[in-house]
């Protein structure tokens, strides 16, 4: 089953977890943590994530989740069959998962991201940099390579 992902950044996250809850019929988050919190519901069927790490309040980023290794390779065909740069990023530690998935930009500069969780992680993102680099790191860790944004004409 494929299920749509969509990522807000908040200012306040425990005002915007109030929020949340009540549309998503004050159903419990899968995940909660001090700066993330997620909602993994059935009907509608989305993966909803909301978190508090310095960017941008708004929609971060939009994509589809998926279970199997058939599904993302795919999802991953249909990112190349729109003629999109895409990064495809194997292990990676992001939002207190560690998953594989691939980015892209659509034309109008909305971000999309297809994964497949493997395993929940202790950290929200993952980099060997020291610790004002890692801040940055993982602020950014949700995001495509500078390098997508850039080729997409998005930068």
């Amino acid at each position: 089953m494929k299920r749509m992902h969509i990522h807000v950044a908040v200012d306040d996250l425990n005002e915007s977890m109030q929020f949340y809850g009540a549309m998503f019929g004050n159903a419990k988050p899968a995940v909660l943590k001090d700066d993330y919190c997620k909602w993994e519901l059935t009907d509608p069927a989305i993966n909803f994530a909301i978190s508090k790490r310095g960017a941008k309040p708004g929609v971060d980023h939009i994509g589809i989740q998926v279970e199997t290794d058939a599904e993302l390779e795919e999802m991953n065909a249909r990112f190349a069959a729109a003629q999109l740069p895409v990064e495809t990023q194997i292990g990676a530690t992001c939002c207190y998962a560690k998953s594989d998935k691939a980015w892209t930009v659509d034309p109008q500069g909305v971000v999309w991201e297809t994964f497949r969780t493997l395993d929940t992680a202790s950290m929200y993102g993952s980099s060997r940099l020291r610790s004002q680099e890692q801040t940055q790191a993982s602020k950014a860790c949700c995001t495509p390579a500078e390098s997508v944004v850039t080729i997409a004409g998005m930068k």
